[in-house]
């Protein structure tokens, strides 16, 4: 009988230590299907079989030793690319679709990096959703600056990029407030109007009045030519005045932006 329970404790420790080396090499086998990429400053762990699910790409090459990728100071393999694009780029390795999120808006900087990495069918996606924004129609917004009690007098903007029409809404409260020396209350903003106390006509033009003595924050015109120059600079184009009966763009009372 003792021989019996010796006989068991000793095929329990066997079998024991039999199942501590499998969990080893399992422990082993699956660090090594692993890999760490610093991508500009930003870590990613991911599987090798991961980096390499499509042939002849810039991750496959550095996983089979094809290309040469230097090492941070941590060992890991570092690549000098856009860290917080390359989110996108690994979950296209992973899911083997482009799946982005709403309101995504740097195609052209995807674009590029899924040049860089080699990878075909990611490249085509990008182009692909690109073109289908490019053909959607997007809905016109505008901004509206008016004289509180007359609103013939005044400006309106007009674009098809909401998030424009906020940037120039922010600029134009910015540079009021800036000039009004401590009289925000002259004037009111909602989603879509900025509306002054009132303006006045002058020889110079109309000016937005915004004090008893006739202190001006500035003119209409001057307003035109921010709103032009930002348009510009953010890459959208004038597509008309909306009103060029008075015969030049300066003195139009609507202007028309669209990229």
């Amino acid at each position: 009988m003792e021989r019996k329970i010796i006989r068991r404790e000793k095929e329990r420790e066997c079998e024991g230590r039999h199942n501590s080396l499998e969990d080893a090499e399992q422990g082993k086998n699956c660090k090594s299907t692993l890999m760490t990429l610093n991508v500009g400053g930003y870590l990613y762990i991911t599987q090798k079989q991961t980096l390499t699910k499509y042939p002849d790409t810039f991750l496959e090459g550095i996983v089979n030793g094809k290309i040469l990728c230097p090492f941070d100071a941590d060992g890991h393999y570092f690549i000098d690319r856009d860290g917080l694009l390359f989110r996108h780029v690994l979950n296209f390795l992973r899911n083997g679709e482009l799946l982005l999120p709403e309101g995504f808006r740097e195609n052209q900087l995807l674009a590029q990096e899924a040049e860089f990495f080699q990878l075909k069918g990611l490249a085509e996606e990008v182009k692909s959703r690109w073109e289908k924004e490019q053909l959607t129609p997007r809905e016109t917004t505008f901004l509206e600056i008016t004289d509180n009690h007359d609103r013939s007098q005044g400006l309106r903007i007009f674009c098809n990029a909401p998030d424009f029409i906020s940037k120039i809404k922010s600029r134009i409260v910015l540079v009021s407030k800036s000039r009004l020396d401590g009289f925000p209350e002259e004037f009111s903003v909602s989603s879509n109007i900025i509306q002054f106390k009132y303006f006045i006509k002058s020889e110079n033009g109309t000016r937005l009045v915004l004090k008893e003595d006739n202190t001006f924050v500035c003119t209409l015109e001057t307003l035109k030519f921010e709103a032009i120059m930002m348009a510009l600079k953010c890459g959208f184009r004038l597509l008309t005045s909306l009103d060029c009966s008075k015969g030049s763009i300066v003195h139009s009372d609507a202007l028309h932006f669209i990229k």
